[in-house]
């Protein structure tokens, strides 16, 4: 090239970090030469060994001015790479510092056809699909009591939603909101019914628009879960092994960056995997790749960044068809756009086919995309190629008006508001065009029959690749599942695990001190009634630790329904290994509380009578814990699961045979004693302790043994063999519900709460009775005139307020409830009826009982409040609802102990009374049973005690006259004491933060 002052020159392209016109140096020789023998190396290495090892170019090293230190190439093994090694084999296969797979992806591409191997295609085809739903017509679908009554017997409408037939790549899925655009992406993804037949549901991920993931796990670790379960390493192992035979056969030598990434990319079954490095760089979340992912709960990482965490966790995978549903909420335009161009990228290079759905994309997103689909209303209202859109609108009247984007147009011109605004044939008056006729014009539009041309066409299957659609529905055997959930499971357990084996030591402890050994003795039947009610309590709380796994697994499910639906893991699998973790659990709570309380309380000192009561504990707890984890996985709601949880524990509880012996039960529920699981684990703890020798005593009522009255006064069996009995009904009933646990995870599908709705149809202002706007009028042209006028707007000590949770707004479903409640019990338990004749009118006995009537639901209602009140302040105080459930149920359990039931307050030692004082449960008991049966003086002649009601409450329980109001009183102060730390709690209480 000529220089300014005539004198010519020559550009030569000096290789970075060599002097110009130097000759390479003795360093940098040897370093090419110790490269070529390291891939001779290779070479020799066996046909199995050689995907197994890579050279790794270090990057140079020396600043400016200073010797440059030139790259150092190493062999690697690509299956023992550590985080540093992995995250450099990226960078250095990016070859740029971008956000940006382009040249990556060009690379492997290039690579694979110097070899003439084809990349598996996978090509989506659908044709004629209808979707048919039950929808609501305007109020109707309001979440209200008694529209739910009426959908129960009145028909609802049906919604039909027509999606044509089509052929994607790299399509862009666009619409209003409600026009089915995540109908169609499910219905192709082969999840929207089972019946439906698609070929590559297994070959496919649908990216869902809800965020579910295990909020304890990091960014990374859910990636790399991911990326194990879903078999990331399949990309490229398919054809690593010819790959490499045929560059040996032709001489070719790869670069060794995108040998070494494709090499580490195809090792499977690591617990890490290189495609989550590559994942992580190209969706921008290596910068927080080490936080945890959290939830509404738990501070984690931005709502951006779980959105794209959503993405990751099915790109990471082989699967080569995507239908991603709205990846850019919460994400800024540079990073969507960043994101859908290595889509684009993925797309071109790797022969991959995307469906993507997005609801305001920006311009330069919007020109990244081949085609379009556009839907309205549930119709294909075009479908195409992206530039041809705004020709077939023209052809209809529309055209896209300046400083519009393509994509809002599209959107809006659909719209019986926004229509009129595009309307651009002046030549004849604006018609509203309803979705279905533009639905037809597309049909009939060479467009529309270009699509239909395509599909007339079959799918060469010849053409095939053998490896385009995965053969196996899971990419790990049965008991890798396992193994890998057990040690998940384990590790999200851990924490909540050690907060329940000190609550069962702390409330042991508590326990053992109120029923003593130096205060108990085993002489007769009062005492046995105190060991009695100590045997039911354990029963009691170790099924009641078992409640909590409600709120635990329902807060799993979602993230469960997603992964079985992508087919991360069969849900046996999730199943057994849940069971399975839970079983030490059940044994060191077993364990802990038989030390703490079996010889502390004095029970049998037989060892063998120890390790059985032991056994027992184990399987009650095993029991409870598959009882409430299939109402989890029934219910599949936290409300409805609470809500069949708290009266199974009731039902349960109430006929175990202690608070009602057997004999008094009511023929009619005879069956639910025999139904019942704790049932079983009263009689057997029963038997293991009263017939013991020390129980053998000839009591003093009576002929028999203490031991026998003991167990005849419950309707409890004498044979020593009902301990097997109980112990095999309790684990039977444990392998019945873990295994009704199995069979809801597999077929049942998580609750659907939203409901389409049908919009009542409403007359536009701007139309005419004919639906139609004059164009013109007296000469004047009308239509709509966007004005614009610049705002500004100026802030001054803004504030942000948060309305408080109104403890009010739950006083009228409680009152509900005390009503209904007290209705049912009072008349049917029959409180000072004996002395009422039959003929006496309904009206005289309430006139003469209302006044008790009144207080009955007083307590109640004041009782409901509390535990309401104490709930809500348990989760308020507590980071996340499972820490709030554990914390309850040891409440609960104390407050049962202390409540003057199963241990009377004269029996209750002295170190312990403060405890009864506090417990609304004995102010409920006391102001319950003193209404009702403080004024009684019907004779009681039992054995062992004879006077009135009266004297018996005052005597055995120290409910002396008076209380009533004192105790009504102590439960208003409760229900104010809990609301109140509820509202400073949420004031100023915050566990969201880092």
């Amino acid at each position: 090239m000529a220089a300014l002052n005539g004198s010519e020159y020559f550009e030569f392209e000096i290789e970075a970090g060599r002097d110009s016109f130097a000759r390479a140096s003795n360093a940098e020789t040897v370093e090419e030469d110790e490269e070529e023998l390291m891939w001779a190396a290779l070479a020799r290495l066996p046909s199995q060994k050689q995907g197994n090892f890579a050279l790794l170019r270090r990057t140079p090293s020396g600043a400016a001015g200073e010797t440059k230190v030139y790259a150092k190439t190493e062999t690697v093994d690509v299956r023992k790479l550590s985080r540093s090694r992995r995250e450099h084999v990226v960078k250095k296969a990016f070859a740029t510092n971008d956000q940006d797979n382009y040249r990556l992806l060009f690379a492997i591409k290039e690579r694979l056809d110097r070899v003439g191997l084809e990349e598996p295609k996978v090509e989506v085809r659908f044709k004629n699909l209808k979707v048919v739903a039950d929808v609501q017509t305007g109020s109707r679908a309001l979440p209200t009591l008694i529209n739910a009554t009426r959908d129960t017997f009145e028909p609802t409408a049906n919604l039909m939603m027509f999606f044509f037939s089509g052929i994607y790549r790299m399509t862009l899925l666009l619409g209003p909101p409600g026009s089915g655009k995540s109908t169609l992406l499910i219905a192709l993804a082969g999840k929207l019914d089972s019946n439906l037949e698609v070929c590559t549901h297994w070959t496919s991920a649908y990216i869902s628009q809800t965020d579910n993931h295990i909020p304890e796990l990091t960014v990374r670790e859910t990636l790399d879960f991911a990326a194990r379960y879903q078999g990331s390493s399949e990309g490229f192992a398919g054809y690593m092994k010819d790959l490499t035979h045929l560059e040996k056969e032709r001489k070719i030598r790869p670069s060794p960056e995108i040998d070494a990434f494709m090499k580490a990319s195809s090792v499977g079954g690591k617990k890490h995997s290189v495609s989550t490095d590559y994942v992580l760089k190209v969706l921008g979340l290596d910068v927080c790749s080490d936080t945890i992912v959290g939830n509404d709960m738990l501070r984690g990482v931005s709502g951006g960044q779980r959105k794209r965490v959503t993405t990751g966790e099915m790109v990471v995978g082989p699967r080569k068809t995507l239908f991603m549903d709205e990846i850019s909420t919460g994400l800024d335009s540079s990073t969507t756009y960043q994101i859908v161009n290595c889509v684009r990228n993925f797309v071109h290079q790797m022969d991959a086919t995307v469906l993507m759905a997005l609801l305001q994309p920006a311009p330069e997103t919007f020109d990244l995309f081949d085609d379009l689909v556009l839907l309205s209303e549930g119709y294909v209202v075009y479908q195409g190629p992206r530039e041809d859109a705004l020709e077939f609108f023209e052809s209809l009247g529309f055209k896209l008006p300046p400083r519009k984007g393509v994509a809002d147009f599209l959107q809006e011109v659909t719209s019986k508001k926004d229509q009129a605004q595009y309307w651009a044939d002046h030549s004849k008056p604006y018609r509203f065009l309803p979705v279905s006729e533009i639905a037809n014009a597309f049909k009939n539009s060479k467009y529309g029959r270009s699509v239909e041309s395509s599909l007339d066409v079959p799918y060469d299957k010849s053409k095939s690749h053998p490896s385009a659609l995965s053969k196996t529905k899971y990419a790990f055997v049965a008991y890798k599942f396992i193994i890998n959930w057990i040690l998940l499971i384990f590790f999200l357990r851990f924490l909540t695990s050690l907060l329940h084996i000190f609550k069962v030591a702390f409330v042991g402890f508590v326990t053992c001190t109120m029923f003593l050994r130096t205060r108990l003795h085993p002489s007769d039947e009062k005492n046995g009634q105190l060991y009695l009610s100590c045997l039911f309590y354990g029963l009691v709380h170790i099924m009641f630790n078992g409640l909590s796994e409600l709120s635990i697994m329902i807060s799993r499910l979602p993230v469960f329904y997603k992964q079985r639906d992508n087919n991360f893991h069969p849900a046996w699998a999730w199943s057994i290994a849940s069971w399975i973790v839970r079983v030490p659990y059940s044994i060191i709570e077993a364990v802990v509380w038989s030390c703490v309380v079996y010889y502390s309380v004095g029970f049998a000192p037989g060892v063998g009578r120890f390790f059985r009561f032991l056994f027992l504990l184990f399987s009650v707890h095993q029991m409870a814990l598959g009882l409430f984890r299939m109402m989890a996985s029934l219910a599949r709601d936290m409300v409805i699961a609470n809500i069949f949880g708290s009266a199974a524990i009731l039902i349960i509880f109430l006929l175990a045979g202690f608070i009602i012996p057997k004999d008094m039960i009511k023929p009619w529920w005879v069956w639910g004693f025999w139904v019942s699981p704790l049932s079983y684990g009263q009689k057997a703890l029963s038997v293991n302790e009263f017939t013991a020798s020390r129980w053998n005593e000839k009591s003093a009522i009576g002929d028999n043994t203490v031991g026998y009255n003991i167990l005849e006064g419950h309707g409890l069996p004498h044979n020593d063999n009902w301990y097997w009995i109980g112990v095999g009904a309790l684990l039977l009933y444990a392998l019945l519900f873990n295994s009704l646990v199995t069979l809801a995870l597999t077929y049942l599908n998580p609750l659907r709460t939203s409901k389409t709705a049908i919009p009542l149809d409403a007359t536009e202002e701007n139309c005419t009775g004919e639906g139609v706007i004059s164009q013109e009028e007296g000469g004047k042209k009308k239509g709509m005139i966007l004005p614009f006028q610049p705002l500004a707007m100026t802030f001054h000590n803004v504030n942000y307020f948060v309305d408080m949770p109104k403890g009010l707004v739950e006083i009228p479903y409680i009152l509900m409830q005390t009503i209904i409640y007290g209705i049912i019990t009072y008349f049917m338990i029959n409180f000072e009826r004996t002395a009422i004749k039959i003929l006496i009118s309904l009206i005289s006995w309430l006139l003469l009982h209302i006044g008790k009537y009144f207080l009955y639901l007083v307590f109640m209602f004041l009782t409901f409040t509390c535990f309401t009140f104490s709930g809500m302040m348990a989760v308020g105080l507590t980071p996340n609802p499972h820490l709030a459930a554990v914390i309850s149920t040891a409440f609960y359990s104390l407050w049962n102990l202390l409540s003057g039931f199963l241990i009377a307050k004269p029996n209750i030692p002295g170190w312990w009374i403060w405890l009864y004082y506090i417990n609304p449960v004995s102010w409920t008991l006391r102001g319950v049973i003193t209404s009702q049966l403080g004024d009684i003086v019907t004779i009681i002649d039992e054995p062992g005690y004879r006077g009135t009601v009266k004297e018996y409450l005052e005597v055995s329980l120290d409910y002396g006259p008076g209380m009533i109001g004192v105790s009504a009183a102590v439960l208003v102060c409760f229900c104010l004491l809990y609301f109140s730390i509820f509202a400073f709690s949420v004031k100023f209480l915050n566990f969201q933060r880092r």
